[in-house]
């Protein structure tokens, strides 16, 4: 398996397994968010498979796979609504899909003794999709590996838990994360690079919501509001009027989730009453954040007074 940053102790422990022959059937793949469970699955797909067939190398497996032309690799994932690869994709993965495997099944792999499933993320899975899977990760069908990625493992059936193998996935060292956006962005300046990987989290896929949308900026006028208060609105007057436009949807959007994130960074340098404060600014900035997207407020408005939130800190 090619090395990916960062999740040393998750590949080793899958690779250790993968070597011995006797590898789990079913693997449960569990960590937040974008924090690159899918990127991993999907390399230990390609190193299985490829091993598997008798590859010396994994480009002939990876080749396949990226054709979606590889007879022994499958992925489950909510599919778009309107059979559009652009668009709005389905609440849940449906019983369909899952029955779907079952011709497959019927018939033994074709390039070598084993076949892989991977299931992104089996959290969307409807219940009866979760009961027809469960039937196959009782009975396995020969030579097979599920790989099973989860954002919320609590919420899954314990039944389908207590037959995978965990594998955790935690964020990202900071440097480990510098060096996937690195990677991936490497037009981006210094300065959006470090706000992405503050807005990441640990979480690569969550920092690159972000990418394009100014957000080194945005930290910018977040910062000297919570420094100096803001006490005559200029920079919460100035964030409102380029928020609040048609056109800058995203970059509100980005700043809804920010501020939460921006406030809650702070708390490690406080103590006491500051301490308090940005304790309360946070879950305000939440609930404000969580009520702007489901009422549909009005951007301006909830700008400022997000941006009245962070400015409690200057006190």
């Amino acid at each position: 398996m090619s090395t990916i940053r960062g999740h040393a102790a998750a590949q080793a422990a899958f690779d250790a397994a993968a070597a011995s022959g006797q590898i789990h059937h079913a693997w449960l793949l569990t960590g937040a968010q974008g924090i690159g469970k899918a990127t991993f699955a999907r390399e230990a797909a390609i190193g299985l498979l490829a091993r598997s067939a008798g590859h010396a190398a994994n480009d002939r497996t990876r080749s396949l796979i990226d054709a979606g032309a590889h007879p022994d690799y499958r992925i489950l994932e909510r599919l778009p609504k309107d059979g559009k690869p652009d668009g709005d994709l389905a609440r849940s993965i449906t019983i369909a899909q899952v029955r779907s495997l079952q011709p497959l099944f019927a018939t033994t792999p074709s390039l070598g003794p084993r076949r892989v499933v991977l299931i992104d993320a089996i959290d969307d899975l409807e219940r009866a999709g979760a009961n027809a899977l469960l039937k196959n990760l009782e009975e396995p069908p020969a030579g097979t590996v599920f790989l099973l990625i989860s954002h919320a493992p609590g919420r899954l059936l314990p039944t389908i838990r207590s037959r995978c193998r965990l594998l955790r996935f935690e964020p990202l060292a900071e440097r480990d994360m510098r060096a996937v956006l690195g990677d991936l962005l490497p037009e981006a300046s210094v300065e959006e690079q470090d706000a992405l990987v503050r807005a990441g989290c640990g979480a690569p896929g969550r920092a690159l919501r972000f990418a394009g949308l100014d957000l080194d900026k945005i930290d910018v006028a977040l910062g000297t509001i919570a420094r100096d208060g803001d006490r005559a609105n200029v920079e919460r007057v100035k964030l409102m009027r380029a928020l609040s436009l048609k056109a800058a949807q995203p970059r509100y959007e980005a700043f809804l989730d920010r501020v939460p994130t921006f406030l809650a960074e702070q708390a490690p340098y406080r103590a006491g009453a500051a301490l308090r404060d940005a304790l309360d600014a946070y879950d305000e900035a939440r609930a404000i954040a969580a009520s702007a997207r489901s009422l549909s407020l009005d951007p301006g408005g909830t700008v400022f007074e997000l941006a009245g939130v962070v400015a409690r800190l200057a006190r």
